[in-house]
């Protein structure tokens, strides 16, 4: 398996293919504004739409930076990028974050896709095209676990799930 193969085959785990984790499609699914919004005790948690807001500011980044565009978005400091679009019960905000999410995982998927196995060397801007996608990967794995976390707390997580 190539390293381009290899990456595109854990772009799919990241999001819509059950591997080691649940992906983060899987994740999201079923979740209301409400749930989205609900916050475990304790100032330092961020809820599921926060962790959603800030996948999706560094997503976007990314795309922007393989397609070489601006990125039209800006964040003074991390927790910034941590910022939901719209309320608790914004439920038409929450699907189109969630719908946005989709999108940008496409895209990344489909232009990674297009790259030949060369480019992943190319900085984006210093750091390569291949280790900013792992980086992404990693960031979405770690963040996919703490939004199980809050949905396990919050009991909206099935106490057994199937998967294949």
């Amino acid at each position: 398996m190539s390293r381009k193969e290899l990456l595109l085959k854990n772009w799919e785990f990241t999001y819509e293919q059950e591997d080691w984790y649940p992906p983060l499609r899987d994740a999201l699914s079923g979740v209301t504004a409400a749930q989205a919004s609900w916050r475990p005790v304790g100032e330092a948690a961020n809820t599921i739409w926060e962790n959603v807001s800030h996948l999706l500011y560094y997503k976007e980044r990314l795309l922007h930076r393989l397609l070489g565009t601006e990125f039209p978005l800006s964040a003074e400091s991390n927790d910034d990028t941590f910022v939901p679009s719209g309320g608790p019960d914004d439920e038409d905000a929450w699907k189109q974050a969630q719908q946005r999410m989709e999108s940008v995982h496409r895209q990344i998927q489909e232009k990674l896709a297009s790259l030949s196995e060369e480019a992943f060397d190319q900085g984006l801007p210093t750091t390569s095209i291949a280790q900013s996608v792992m980086s992404i990967m990693l960031h979405d794995a770690c963040h996919t676990g703490q939004i199980v976390q809050i949905r396990k707390l919050q009991g909206s997580w099935p106490a057994k799930r199937h998967f294949t």
